[in-house]
């Protein structure tokens, strides 16, 4: 069961920007070149997403809100898994 919940949290921006992506025109013309979006999609997606919501909603206006989000997006993606690791090791083990 944890297993599915991490799968799941892993997926689940990438899955939002796919379905961003091929449903709707969201990602339409903030990139000069297709390889950031690639990169984003792989490595920060969360951040990703963010990005392209600050330029779909606020205009694209990094003013102290969106810099928040930013900074809260890529505390999500580059957080360290190690620990959560650690910790569900140990629940599992007290359980069994």
């Amino acid at each position: 069961m944890p297993f599915l919940i991490a799968a799941f949290a892993l997926l689940a921006p990438r899955i939002a920007i796919l379905a961003l992506w091929l449903l709707t025109n969201w990602f339409d013309g903030l990139f000069a070149i297709s390889l950031w979006p690639i990169l984003g999609f792989i490595f920060l997606p969360t951040t990703l997403l963010w990005y392209t919501a600050v330029h779909y909603w606020f205009g694209g206006v990094w003013s102290l809100w969106p810099v928040v989000g930013l900074i809260i997006a890529l505390a999500i993606d580059v957080s360290p898994v190690r620990e959560r690791r650690r910790f569900v090791g140990r629940r599992a083990g007290d359980v069994a």
